[in-house]
């Protein structure tokens, strides 16, 4: 049964950070360009493998945690409203107030409205790719709000008026020199002898966060995951800056999106396991924070959950591409891909870069409007086996493709290919021909302008010798002579 959670829209033009000004193509040549950039990507991107490789060798039942997962998140999008209705259920009977947004636009038009209710002009956020997606810090700062990025990495794209690049580690194409230059540059009060020891930065980060979370009354988050059964949300991380948002100001708001919620407290157990394991390659999160509503006396005492959909609808309604939903942000596609590797994230055009956004933006965006992404990819197969709720990302790849609007020329040469592949003799003549006229190129790997476009990015067989048709003629005339 094809489950349909509301409207299937995809998320809107002009708002929000899920569509690139280049195709893919474009903005990947660029980055080929920036050797420093390669450096960084490639040292990261190593570092953390190898970390994750270790820690998941220790589990001997890894496989059948990633089946667990694999068969929760599909039972989820099988009953997403359902869960869904119980999550606010629970969330309002704790004392929360729930939102439903369609859109990145309703999205922000809900939390900039519940920010001036709160007569505050700043916020602290907690890093939420889903804020990053419907671009929340720029319609705060159009109604002059100042959101203030706590995640270490997150504040230094912020500060360095950048954009992530990496759905774990958003600065992993600067390193510590390039960090430093930023701090100096753009954090108040900052000693300008900074150093680019990593301790010192970090320091130097912490001591410019203190005072903004301890005067700073209203908190922006995302959440890892939300459980339906008992209304209480989660957030995971490294550093601490989650937990002093979440605990600290009197009014919390949560952004969310749709797919984020799990069914029971005990589900929790299967996502925990696999989560630090595939993303940061460590047993178990440092930071692991969880709330359930409004406690008297305790924490914030203003709980808002803004359930976000911003096309989430349009790819639950495609019963191939609603895998996409599964993604726990977990980003260990990124980490073993060799064409995120050598481009980056930004090549992507989407705060969701690498292979999984290769599949999820075109989805949310519809898939015209980032057309060049499913090809960002060789389809070696390495995202699927490293990711940990078993997405099948090249398979999803080729499914887009085949979705993806091609060029007038393209669609009337493979018309015309499958004429002839339909029509034994016309394919004899067209292979001779070929043989003949030699219009497969340099060394048969090519064809000639303008057909050249087509394999400029493809390599063709070159042309045996000998076909199979006169082998196999040969091959009779001899047996019949023999």
């Amino acid at each position: 049964m094809t489950t349909f959670l509301g409207m299937p829209a995809t998320a809107p033009r002009g708002v929000g950070q899920l569509r690139g000004d280049r195709t893919f193509p474009q903005a990947a040549h660029a980055a080929l360009g920036d050797a420093q950039l390669r450096r960084n990507l490639r040292h990261a991107t190593a570092t953390i493998r190898s970390r994750s490789g270790r820690v998941i060798a220790e589990l001997p039942d890894w496989q059948q945690l990633r089946a667990a997962g694999s068969a929760l998140k599909a039972d989820v999008m099988a009953r997403l409203p359902q869960l869904l209705q119980q999550l606010e259920a629970r969330v309002s009977e704790a004392g929360g107030v729930v939102h439903w947004a369609a859109d990145a636009h309703e999205a922000n038009a809900i939390v900039t409205d519940l920010v001036r209710r709160t007569g505050s002009d700043r916020v602290i956020k907690v890093k939420s790719m889903a804020t990053q997606e419907i671009g929340l810090n720029e319609a705060l700062e159009a109604a002059g709000i100042t959101p203030v990025e706590t995640d270490l990495a997150e504040l230094i794209v912020q500060l360095g008026d950048d954009r992530p690049s990496h759905i774990l580690v958003p600065a992993i194409h600067r390193n510590r020199s390039e960090i430093r230059d930023i701090f100096r540059r753009s954090m108040p009060g900052v000693d300008p002898d900074l150093t680019d020891d990593p301790p010192v930065l970090a320091a130097a980060a912490r001591k410019y966060l203190r005072e903004t979370f301890l005067s700073t009354t209203v908190a922006v988050s995302g959440a890892n995951f939300a459980v339906a059964e008992t209304g209480t949300l989660a957030v995971v991380e490294s550093e601490g800056n989650g937990r002093m948002c979440l605990t600290l100001p009197d009014t919390l708001i949560t952004v969310m999106g749709l797919e984020k919620v799990v069914p029971t407290w005990a589900d929790l157990e299967v996502f925990l396991q696999l989560l630090p394991r595939s993303s940061t390659g460590e047993r178990m999160n440092p930071y692991t924070s969880m709330w359930t509503g409004v406690t008297p006396g305790d924490g914030p005492q203003n709980f808002h959950l803004v359930l976000l959909d911003n096309g989430r609808s349009a790819v639950l309604a495609d019963p191939v591409g609603r895998q996409a939903l599964h993604c726990i942000r977990c980003s260990a596609c990124l980490n073993v891909c060799p064409v995120y590797e050598r481009t980056g994230g930004h090549a992507y055009g989407s705060v969701y870069p690498g292979p999984i956004g290769a599949v999820l933006s075109p989805q949310l965006t519809g898939v015209a409007d980032n057309a060049s992404l499913p090809y960002a990819s060789s389809l070696c197969g390495a995202c699927f086996d490293a990711c940990p709720v078993k997405i099948d990302i090249p398979s999803l790849l080729v499914h887009l493709r085949n979705r993806a609007p091609h060029p007038r020329a393209e669609r009337a040469m493979m018309r015309a290919a499958a004429y002839l592949m339909d029509r034994p003799r016309a394919y004899a003549r067209a292979q001779r021909a070929a043989k003949l006229a030699r219009i497969a190129g340099r060394r048969g790997r090519g064809l000639p302008p303008p057909l050249s476009g087509w394999t400029a990015g493809r390599d063709l067989p070159p042309l045996p010798e000998q076909t199979f048709r006169d082998w196999w003629a040969r091959r009779a005339r001899a047996a019949e002579e023999a």
